[in-house]
C-alpha cells in the first residue's frame, strides 16, 4: 500500500483505509510515547507521574488513591507509591476528605498545574493548529473514534491485566 496521503477518502479503497488507520494508530501511539518521555523529561517527572497528573487534571475534583489505581490500571501499593512520589516532589497535594475523616483524596498542587499547564503551552498550540483544519463533523467523527478506541483499550488492558483469554 503507499503512503501517499494527500489522496481524498473517495481514492481510498475501504481495506487501505482500515489499514492505513491501523498504521498511523500503532505510528501515533509510539510517537505520543516519545513526546510522553519527552514532556516529563522537561518538567521533571517519571513518564507514570506525567500520565497521572493528566488524569487528575481531567477529573472535576480530588481523588482517592483507590481512583488513582483505578484510572492508571496500577495497584493499590504502586498507586500509594506513585501518590507519595508525587507529595515528596509537590506535584499533588493529599487533602482530608470531608465525607470519610480517615481518607485522603489527592489533588494537584496549583504549583505543579502552573508549572505543567506553561510547558503544555506550545505543545498546545501544534496539536490545537492540526485540529483547526477539520470540519466541525469531522472533529465530531475524529472524537467519536478516540472515545470509543480508549473504551476499547481500557477492556483489553482489563481483559490482558485479569488473565481472561482472548
Amino acid at each position: 500500500m503507499s503512503t501517499d496521503y494527500p489522496r481524498t477518502g473517495d481514492e481510498w479503497s475501504r481495506a487501505e483505509l482500515l489499514a492505513r488507520i491501523v498504521t498511523e494508530s500503532q505510528r501515533h501511539y509510539a510517537d505520543y510515547s516519545l513526546f510522553n518521555q519527552a514532556m516529563a523529561d522537561s518538567v521533571g517527572l517519571h513518564p507514570t507521574d506525567m500520565q497521572c497528573v493528566a488524569l487528575l487534571d481531567m477529573e472535576p475534583g480530588p481523588v482517592s488513591t483507590g481512583d488513582i489505581a483505578r484510572l492508571t490500571g496500577l495497584t493499590s501499593g504502586s498507586a500509594t507509591r506513585l501518590v507519595d512520589r508525587m507529595v515528596k516532589a509537590g506535584i499533588v497535594e493529599r487533602q482530608a476528605d470531608p465525607n470519610d475523616r480517615r481518607r485522603s483524596l489527592v489533588a494537584l498542587s496549583p504549583e505543579a498545574r502552573r508549572r505543567i499547564g506553561a510547558a503544555w503551552d506550545t505543545p498546545g498550540r501544534a496539536f490545537g493548529a492540526v485540529l483547526e483544519s477539520y470540519s466541525d463533523s469531522e472533529l465530531a467523527v475524529i472524537a467519536d473514534y478516540l472515545h470509543r478506541a480508549a473504551e476499547v483499550g481500557r477492556a483489553q488492558a482489563k481483559r490482558l491485566t485479569s488473565g481472561e483469554p482472548g
